[in-house]
């Protein structure tokens, strides 16, 4: 079992969570769309979105678990037990768990592997992670399981490793969601499996009404309350707003290489669960 390897918080103000990085160089100044990405409903430089949302899940990390059952009402369970059907994971498999977090899909996953192959859980974000491995001992799971840091842009893994890769609630925090897709798809091996569970966008006009007021006026008072970061929340509110919705991010998936490409809407399309194969 390895161990996760320290690296720097670079926690960003209250400040930065709510105000776009500055541009100051002319050269920044006249540089393409190409260099400014999406942090909530603010534009930032691509390079500095990773520091961003560092600083978010570092805020909201020891009051994570809890948070998700409040906000969701313990439907999350459902949404993460629906992704562990379709994982199948059976022993002797080479898994992968990317945003791992507080390792929710991976403790699932390594009781059924039950010590057999290996079971790899990688974050970005070592506060969460660490959390996620105490979760992991305290359920008993420690033979073949490693932590990794690592960004999903850039996979610290050989072609063709595993035969399983999940992401849950992940994917709309990444800065390159095509260049992350295309690194899950170089780390799979052929036949293997991709499951992407992510917020998505429902299709009926007075759910989503509601799901927006619940948002933006509940959610970000309940971060407030619980874990004492309104701002955090107000972020991870916009950013599901930001990200593809069902089909175009099924069209991600098929550019990244994936075959038979498909998409199950959960709790009216709140969430997807997307999967593609390696062929």
């Amino acid at each position: 079992m390895t161990e996760i390897q320290p690296t720097p918080s670079n926690q960003p103000t209250q400040h930065e969570y709510q105000q776009p990085v500055e541009v100051t160089n002319a050269q920044a100044t006249t540089a393409s769309q190409d260099e400014k990405t999406h942090f909530g409903y603010s534009t930032v430089d691509k390079k500095e979105k990773e520091k961003l949302v560092a600083g978010v899940f570092d805020s909201v990390a020891s009051k994570y678990d809890v948070m998700n059952d409040v906000m969701s009402a313990g439907v999350h369970r459902f949404w993460k037990y629906y992704t562990i059907l379709a994982a199948d994971v059976r022993p002797n498999m080479q898994v992968l768990d990317l945003a791992s977090g507080t390792c929710d899909l991976a403790i699932q996953m390594g009781k059924k592997l039950a010590g057999t192959g290996s079971l790899v859980a990688s974050d970005i974000n070592e506060s969460m992670l660490n959390i996620g491995k105490e979760r992991m001992t305290d359920n008993g799971l420690v033979k073949n399981i490693d932590y990794q840091l690592a960004n999903a842009e850039s996979l610290p893994f050989a072609d063709s490793r595993f035969d399983l890769v999940t992401m849950a609630f992940g994917l709309r925090n990444v800065t390159n969601k095509d260049q992350a897709l295309r690194e899950i798809f170089r780390v799979l091996k052929p036949g293997g499996k991709c499951l992407v569970l992510e917020f998505s966008k429902p299709a009926d006009k007075l759910l989503n009404s509601v799901y927006d007021f619940y948002s933006f006026n509940i959610l970000p008072k309940m971060g407030k309350l619980i874990a004492k970061d309104e701002e955090s929340y107000r972020y991870l509110a916009e950013s599901i707003r930001m990200h593809p919705d069902q089909e175009t991010l099924k069209g991600l998936f098929d550019e990244a290489g994936f075959r038979l490409t498909k998409y199950q809407n959960l709790s009216g399309g709140i969430v997807a669960l997307h999967q593609g194969i390696k062929v």
